[in-house]
This record gives structure tokens, sequence and C-alpha cells, in this order.
């Protein structure tokens, strides 16, 4: 089996190739090979790469190239995990919002749009590429702003899912609270990529017991203090938003604290420099603790789960995708991409039947598809009027004169990631 990554110079990767290296027997990889354009990074990582699999004793082989079109030819499935622009792009699409009085963030709000602008098409080059060079091949979306990549995609025609770690973490977090596997639990979970809420936390399957309301009375105050949300919101909902919902619970709060701290970019920019140090130590054959800071939590098991379901080896039966809609949530269209439970397996993912909406998240995820709508259409068509649309749709924005202010600022630190620009 042969499965490549591209961006396999991230920081990220050393996760990834020990969720390799420790679930070999669930995906029995032969060859992996990682593809990313910087050279230098990808030759400190490959190298770490290389000892973390001689240490857990996996035969697989792993290459490292530059060359995207070698690199993913006769790949089972290739793992897409960019940022277009690095840590610079991140740190303007966190900062210029601010000016604004919105939400700094990068994949929500302004800067998610800015995001989307310059990955989309990115992406959809690779895709095809990808295409050409082996059609069967899965594509399996980490990239960010997931859910809108991920809809670019499947427009175009690509067999393609995308994956966030949100609901693996849920999944882990609440079975620690509950003192039990993480296997046992299934998460009733709905919405869109970082615009989600688990509104039931099962034992056994999609129609086992439901204990999310003794998980609240019993810890809800641990659940708040992971989402930075106060105890009595949780306990008025009576579900668990995702923490990005944050951003839309409590916007000014959050625009007002963002205003007063570094940026996450910059936190990230530091820390990225530090690991890739210990990256180039041949003494290193594990992935650093430093590493567990840098985000994405999980995200290695999560791939492994979602690519041995598609290749026919094994994995969950059922798992939170990102997907079509198809129906699942009817006040949705049909191409809408929603993140929710679902069947996968070698014949793609089919989402599980959800109750209904609670009419406080179906017009907030009715709301935001409709911006994610506008987003992909800037995206893959360009124009500054297609950008202030998108910006005015956006339930984080929604005033001309915002969305005017944002579109010059979007545009005048993106341009050179803008064909149209």
């Amino acid at each position: 089996m042969k499965l490549a990554v591209v961006g396999g110079g991230s920081t990220y990767t050393p996760e990834l190739i020990d969720g390799f290296a420790r679930l070999r027997e669930t995906l029995p990889i032969t060859e992996l090979v990682l593809v990313d354009p910087a050279a230098d990074r990808l030759d400190l990582v490959g190298g770490l790469a290389r000892r973390i699999f001689a240490k857990q004793g996996h035969d697989g082989t792993i290459v490292t190239t530059s060359d995207l079109d070698a690199g993913v030819e006769g790949a089972d499935a290739v793992l897409l995990q960019l940022r277009v622009g690095g840590q610079a792009a991140r740190e303007r699409d966190e900062t210029w919002p601010l000016e604004c009085g919105c939400v700094g963030q990068e994949t929500t709000g302004a800067g998610g749009l800015a995001k989307a602008l310059r990955t989309v098409p990115v992406v959809l080059d690779i895709a095809e590429r990808v295409r050409r060079t082996n059609p069967d091949a899965w594509i399996i979306d980490f990239t960010n702003p997931v859910g809108i990549v991920t809809r670019a995609l499947l427009q175009a025609g690509h067999k393609a899912v995308g994956l966030c770690n949100v609901a693996i973490g849920f999944q882990r977090r609440f079975a620690a609270l509950l003192g039990v596997s993480p296997a046992e639990v299934h998460l009733d979970h709905v919405g869109l990529n970082h615009l989600t809420w688990e509104t039931g936390v099962r034992l056994g399957g999609p129609d086992g017991e439901n204990l999310l309301p003794r998980l609240l009375a019993e810890h809800g105050d641990a659940v708040a203090g992971d989402l930075r949300l106060p105890r009595s919101v949780v306990d008025r909902l009576g579900v668990v938003p995702s923490y990005y919902l944050r951003y839309f619970y409590a916007h000014d709060a959050v625009v007002e604290e963002l205003r007063t701290k570094p940026s996450r970019a910059a936190e990230v920019a530091a820390m990225e420099k530090q690991l890739l140090e210990m990256y180039g130590d041949p003494a290193l054959d594990e992935k650093p603790g430093l590493l567990a800071k840098r985000g994405g939590a999980y995200y290695s098991e999560a791939a492994v789960d979602l690519a041995a379901a598609l290749l026919g080896g094994g994995g969950s039966p059922h798992q939170v995708v990102n997907t079509y809609n198809n129906g699942t949530l009817p006040f949705l269209p049909d191409d809408a991409v929603i993140e929710v439970q679902a069947a996968v397996g070698p014949h793609g993912t089919a989402p599980l039947p959800v109750a209904p909406v609670d009419p406080l998240y179906a017009g907030l995820i009715a709301h935001v598809t409709g911006y994610e709508d506008l987003a992909l259409e800037a995206a893959l068509r360009g124009g500054r009027d297609r950008v202030f649309k998108a910006l005015l749709a956006h339930p984080l924005v929604g005033q001309f004169d915002r969305a005017d202010g944002l579109t010059d600022r979007l545009i005048a630190h993106n341009r050179e990631h803008l064909a149209w620009a």
C-alpha cells in the first residue's frame, strides 16, 4: 500500500508518522512518500520519520521528494496538509480583520476566507495532477478551511473526503471523563467543519445509551473550561459546541482578547522553529512532547482510521467526516458539505441519519453554508465583488462598511496569491 502526503515537510508530519507506525496493522503501508517544495524542511522531517519507523519496527519505506507527479504516482491515497503562504500568511489573516472589529482567525471569518481564496486553486491543481497520474486514488483533505476545500474537490469530481480532528478530540476527552475506552464512544456530531455541536454522546454505537446529560451534570465545569465558555452557557444549550463556536457566541470579547496578546501564528512560528531544530537531531527517534502544543491532536489516528476504511483494510465503520449532504440535513442543498457521522468504506462515505436539528443551530448552519457558497465562488472565479459578497454574507461580518474595509485589506495582503488581483 502506497500513501503520499502533500505538505509532507510540515511540522505536523511526525504526528502522522507516529500514528502510521503504531497502527501499522490497521493501515499496512509499504511505501510512504512525503512531498513538499521546501527541501530543507523535507530533509529534516523525512529523517525523523525514518527514525520513528525504525524505532517502532515498521518495515515500510519512506521517500521524500519535491516532485509532486512522481510522489503521487501509484498512490492508493493522497493526504493533503497544505498552508499556502505559510505562517506569514496566517499571521496576516489573524491581524488585519481586527482592524475592522472582526475576529482574526485562520479558518473562519475574514481570515478564513483569505485562506480559502489562496488554497482552493492550489488544491484543485494538485488534485488534477493526482487524477492524471492515478485516477483511482482517494484524496483525504486535512487542509483548512476543510469544508470549503472538500466541496471544491467534490464539485470537480474528485474522490475526496474531508477530515478534521475536532470530533476525535471530543471522543477521546469524553471517554476519559466517563472512564470508558474511546472505541466505545459514538458522537452525535452535526454541523459544518469548525461549526459543529455534539448533541449526543452514546456508548457502543449510534443506537447506544445517550450519556450526554450525565456527562454535563458530572463534568460540566471541565467541558466548559475546554471550550472557554461559561458553564452556565453549556448547561443552557444542553449540547457541547465546538470550541470554534466561541468566535460566534463571544465574538466581541474574543476580538478584545486577540487585540491584547500575540497572535497564534506568532506562537506557532516560534514553536515550528524549535521543532525543526529538534527534528535535525539524529538521536531523536520519536515525536517530541512539544509537538502536542502545535495543534492537531489525534490527527494521526483519525487519518489512519479514515484511510484504512476507504482502502478496505479495516478502520471504524462509522467516522465523522466532511462529505456531501445529500438530504441528510433537509434545510441545506444536497451539494453542501457537512460534517457528520458517516458509514465509510471503499465505496466512499454515506452520512448516517441525523435527528432534526434545533433551529438555534440549524439557522447558523444554513447561514454559514450560504457564506461558503459565495466563498467558493470567489475562490474559483475571483473578483472584488465576489469577495465582498462572501464577507457580507458571513455572520461574523454582516455589515456593508465592514465588508468593504475587509475586502480591501484581504486583497492587499493576498495579492501575490490571487491571480485575478
